[in-house]
């Protein structure tokens, strides 16, 4: 769930084509960047941005400097405004859900924050969901419809278009395998797509990717199967099961690393359930266990002493502990197995500079 902003700012007013944005007294003159945004947008919408708005309440990992703009997306098709306008003037900006699988830089984010809250859905064999819903309670809707589909989704947390961008999955299954269509922003045009315009690979697709066109999912369409509530239930049950019984309570961003898929890396780890050896398949918290990191400690970050693929919050961890937390087990991995374990969890912002200098 989303907390309000502490301190929401006074309506932007702009003044002979320069947006000037009024915040605790302070009046700010917009970049470059930010007045060919606005130029492009109706009023209606430049008066709900924000600045310097912090962006930790808004992770789970609860760690991040701020936004030099914000604006919060109730509505697809602002969602999609926004994005088509921030495209079309190369403006820097993120797509932000529900805030897990990124750990955002102490120093905030440069440019714009387009957090996506839009959550209407239509629930049927055909499924049409907009990008900011959250995927576990699409899977809970689903339920109750009874289609199945979806049961891989309890316990993951964050949004349905958090969940295609990374391709979210568990016990061997991953939201690309349901993709009908999307609704996507790519090259300041709206348009819908096919699945294979995602690229889909494991923990992965063309949006985790550097160097492509800026593009945003505003919607996605699910093909889901009938089925009976019991036995949808039934599978959904165990699969939280296994979830709380290995997951950690602190706060943190999900799966930190990639499991990797290496007949003979399988056969070397210590403890690997039979199933995992024969498929070849080796998760990132037995190669982090075996190297010794569960309890690994950096400042308020922790490797969980319940689960070594997860980098927890203890208690004032900074995004720079976590980065460097996760580059201590990636090194002890790397001398331990000879193997590279590559981030799930997405960095995002602004690492190079120091949270002082990003204020100044």
């Amino acid at each position: 769930m989303l907390c309000p902003l502490a301190s929401a700012p006074r309506a932007p007013v702009t003044h002979a084509g320069r947006l000037t944005l009024a915040m605790q007294s302070a009046t700010v003159i917009a970049q470059p960047w930010e007045r060919a945004l606005s130029s492009e947008l109706p009023g209606r919408i430049v008066a709900r941005f924000g600045r310097r708005v912090p962006l930790s309440p808004f992770t789970t990992l609860r760690v991040g400097g701020r936004a030099d703009l914000y604006f919060r997306a109730e509505a697809a098709d602002d969602l999609a405004l926004v994005a088509a306008a921030a495209q079309r003037t190369r403006t820097p900006y993120l797509l932000l859900g529900g805030g897990s699988n990124v750990c955002v830089a102490d120093a905030g984010i440069r440019g714009l924050v387009l957090h996506n809250a839009c959550r209407r859905r239509e629930v049927g064999p055909i499924t049409r969901a907009d990008s900011g819903h959250s995927f576990m309670r699409l899977f809970l809707e689903s339920l109750r419809a009874e289609l199945s589909g979806l049961e891989f989704a309890v316990g993951i947390p964050g949004t349905l278009g958090g969940a295609l961008v990374s391709n979210a999955g568990a016990y061997r299954q991953s939201v690309c395998g349901l993709v009908a269509e999307l609704d996507v922003v790519e090259r300041g045009e709206r348009t819908s797509v096919g699945p294979e315009w995602m690229e889909f690979a494991y923990r992965d697709s063309r949006l985790r990717r550097p160097g492509g066109p800026p593009a945003a999912i505003v919607a996605a369409t699910l093909r889901l199967e009938p089925g009976t509530r019991a036995a949808i239930l039934a599978r959904a049950r165990e699969n939280q099961r296994q979830r709380i019984f290995r997951q950690p309570w602190h706060a943190s961003a999900g799966s930190f690393f990639k499991n990797l898929e290496d007949a003979a890396l399988a056969e070397r780890v210590p403890g690997l359930p039979a199933a995992m050896r024969e498929a070849g398949v080796v998760p990132a918290g037995y190669l982090s266990a075996a190297c010794g990191c569960k309890g690994l400690r950096v400042g308020g970050a922790q490797v969980s002493q319940r689960h070594g693929n997860f980098l927890v919050n203890r208690g004032g961890a900074t995004a720079a502990d976590i980065r460097t937390l996760a580059a201590r087990v990636k090194a002890r991995v790397r001398e331990g197995f000879g193997v590279t374990l590559e981030e799930e969890v997405l960095y995002v912002g602004d690492f190079a500079r120091s949270p002082d200098e990003a204020a100044a």
